[in-house]
């Protein structure tokens, strides 16, 4: 009788730490993804001000501008994590070739202005790279609670899903071609 008590008490509690475990992780992945957003938030902001800065430089260049542009007219704070996730794979396209657009202007990479906007937005991607890994990390470390026995258990009960980790598209893993960037 004694032994059923104990039995009954050790499951219930492993079944309240094992909920709770999975809470925290994923809540912990959901911070991790917020942190994204801010970042994206950041970059989003920046880009105007560099737009401006190039636009004078760069006037027959108005393509790549007007697609920067679009890109970051979209009402940002209504679109889904999976098409924020979208648009920042898009904008990261956009941005190489506004880099190798700005190659081809000396007085435009001297600009003050536009070195400072350059500066931040590179510090911008740095940063938002380390948050792409904390939260692979953070959904990593979810989806092997989720997926694991015996979590897998609890979790299959309490309605708990994997989650997709942030992959960078093939193009963008490819060795860079330096000699064309500088046709």
């Amino acid at each position: 009788m004694i032994a059923t008590i104990i039995i009954a008490a050790v499951l219930v509690i492993y079944l309240i730490a094992a909920y709770n475990g999975l809470v925290r992780r994923r809540n912990h992945a959901d911070n991790a993804f917020a942190t994204i957003d801010v970042m994206l938030k950041k970059r989003y902001d920046l880009i105007p001000n560099l737009v401006q800065t190039v636009k004078q430089y760069a006037e027959h260049e108005a393509g790549v501008l007007s697609e920067v542009v679009k890109l970051r007219n979209r009402a940002y704070s209504e679109l889904t994590t999976d098409e924020k996730v979208k648009m920042d794979y898009d904008i990261r396209s956009v941005q190489r070739s506004f880099n190798v657009m700005v190659e081809q202007y000396p007085d435009l990479k001297a600009s003050a202005n536009f070195l400072h906007l350059q500066g931040s937005l590179n510090e911008t991607e740095e940063q938002l790279a380390a948050a792409r890994r904390t939260y692979n990390a953070s959904v990593t470390d979810y989806n092997n609670s989720v997926q694991t026995f015996p979590s897998n258990l609890m979790a299959s009960a309490a309605g708990f899903k994997t989650r997709l980790l942030l992959e960078t598209p093939a193009e963008e893993r490819a060795n860079v071609n330096v000699k064309d960037l500088f046709k």
